[in-house]
């Protein structure tokens, strides 16, 4: 391990905004099991008591990389609590440290894994939700991506229950993706758009004042944004509500994952691109 991330790491250990919990503190192996169980963290419904100046309604950016939205979106938005979910500390290290030396009181940072995150947030903890340029996983288990059925029910489990869920990602893969599941499970669609840079996303009149914010999907930009911006590449955009009863979400039944992982070409080229819908 080189000299520059040790460091990182250890000035990650000094800043009060970067919660670094153990692995051990949320898996446990119950008595007479052989599997470990995700078990409740103790910040787990304090946040506001114990992470920010006051308390204020929270944002969740999962997999924020160097904090780069995190930050942008607590400059604009300084009446709500931001929290950027990683589990690299070297690239956690940017936001705290920018965070910690402007004393942004509305920022904090969690390093874990993101499918432990329920262990994290209590009922009605978070008001929002988004995941920035996530992984599609094209050819990876469904469960993998951060917008299946899977994933959704865990974030119902603290997302209040008029939360939104924002997708802003390059994959047209992702994206469509997503619709397929919002559909089957009818959930409520806020906002969508396949190149948002050319087309402004489609809002229906009775979404608009859900969006307090839209300047910022163009205006707040991950360094990953701005690189495929410059390459040429689409950007999409997803706003919807999670649907809070029932006991699960369905998975899709339409999606044409061959035909739109073949559309999507290589990752992060530009040189195929989808034709259908």
């Amino acid at each position: 391990m080189g000299h520059g991330k040790l460091k990182k790491f250890a000035e990650n250990e000094t800043f009060r905004c970067l919660l670094q919990p153990d692995a051990s503190s949320v898996l446990a192996k119950p008595e007479g099991s052989r599997e470990l169980v995700l078990r409740d963290h103790a910040i787990k419904g304090n946040w506001n008591r114990d992470m920010f100046e006051k308390p204020q309604p929270i944002v969740l950016e999962l997999g924020c990389g160097k904090g780069d939205y995190t930050i942008a979106l607590a400059r604009r938005h300084p009446e709500m609590n931001f929290i950027g979910v990683d589990i690299k500390g070297a690239r956690l290290w940017k936001g705290a440290k920018e965070a910690t030396e402007e004393k942004m009181g509305n920022v904090a940072f969690l390093r874990t894994r993101i499918e432990f995150i329920d262990a994290f947030f209590g009922p009605g903890e978070v008001s929002e939700i988004w995941l920035t340029f996530s992984d599609p996983q094209l050819r990876g288990s469904e469960n993998a991506r951060l917008t299946s059925p899977l994933f959704l029910q865990r974030y119902r489990r603290f997302l209040k229950p008029d939360g939104i869920v924002h997708l802003k990602t390059d994959s047209r893969f992702l994206y469509e993706y997503t619709q397929s599941v919002i559909r089957a499970n009818g959930l409520q669609v806020l906002a969508s758009g396949v190149d948002i840079y050319k087309v402004p996303p489609v809002i229906p009149s009775e979404a608009k004042e859900s969006l307090r914010d839209m300047d910022a999907v163009f205006q707040v930009q991950t360094f990953y944004e701005t690189m495929f911006l410059k390459m040429g590449l689409p950007i999409t955009y997803l706003a919807f509500r999670l649907e809070h009863a029932g006991e699960g979400f369905a998975y899709p039944t339409d999606f044409d994952a061959a035909y739109w992982r073949e559309a999507e070409g290589p990752r992060r080229s530009f040189s195929h691109q989808p034709t259908k819908g």
